[in-house]
């Protein structure tokens, strides 16, 4: 008999000669996804019929509700074992996971809890097919050229990973208008979700330290141009 494999996303069990001739659109099965973090994002946008995760949406809607001015927001660390205590709860509960200020007071878990979920994913939200137009795009000396070269790599994101990092590059925007509370400006949050966001496809120590500015860069960027890159 021929060998088979499992299509982890939707559940479907086809020969692995058959496995060719399975359009790449199918609908994953709900029923088989068992958790929201570590899930590809496209798996779960699809899923879940949705545009973005809804882990996303909910944790920068609670941050943006009570948050935005909380110094050191997503450079503070909350306490670990709460940030797993979120991930638990959105593992089993989805969208109606409760993080509002009645169990988790302190706002520097739900932003660990973002942090942790976009580190998280198998495929990062810019991902490894693209990662080197990026860095490329970071190394040029123009600055026109390097946000048009930026605008190009975004376009080949696929439509998941783009709508996620546009909101997100909204959210962090917003975040940056309240600096004077928050001592967030768009060069700090770079640098807290430049690696978040950006992983080499080759993990080698020395390339990623070497490419951290340049992950930086891209990401203060993306922040400040967002009305026009995206």
């Amino acid at each position: 008999t021929w060998p088979t494999i499992s299509q982890r996303d939707c559940g479907l069990n086809v020969h692995k000669q058959c496995s060719k001739l399975v359009p790449s659109d199918c609908q994953p099965d709900l029923r088989r996804i068992k958790k929201v973090f570590s899930c590809d994002l496209t798996t779960l946008v699809k899923a879940h019929n949705t545009t973005r995760p809804m882990v996303v949406d909910m944790c920068i809607k609670e941050i943006e509700l009570r948050g935005l001015q909380s110094e050191g927001l997503y450079r503070v660390s909350g306490f670990s074992e709460h940030i797993e205590d979120v991930r638990l709860a959105f593992d089993r509960d989805g969208e109606k996971a409760d993080i509002s200020a009645n169990v988790y007071n302190d706002i520097n878990i739900i932003a660990g809890a973002l942090k942790l979920y976009l580190r998280d994913l198998p495929i990062p939200v810019i991902t490894f097919h693209v990662y080197s137009k990026f860095i490329q795009a970071a190394k040029m000396p123009n600055p026109d050229t390097r946000l048009e070269a930026i605008h190009e790599g975004l376009l080949l994101l696929p439509p998941a990973h783009y709508e996620t990092l546009r909101y997100l590059m909204m959210h962090l925007k917003k975040v940056t208008m309240f600096e004077k509370d928050n001592f967030m400006n768009s060069e700090n949050l770079g640098i807290v979700f430049g690696p978040t966001l950006m992983q080499p496809p080759e993990q080698n120590a020395l390339a990623t330290l070497n490419d951290m500015r340049h992950q930086k860069l891209i990401i203060q960027l993306l922040i400040e141009h967002e009305d026009v890159l995206f």
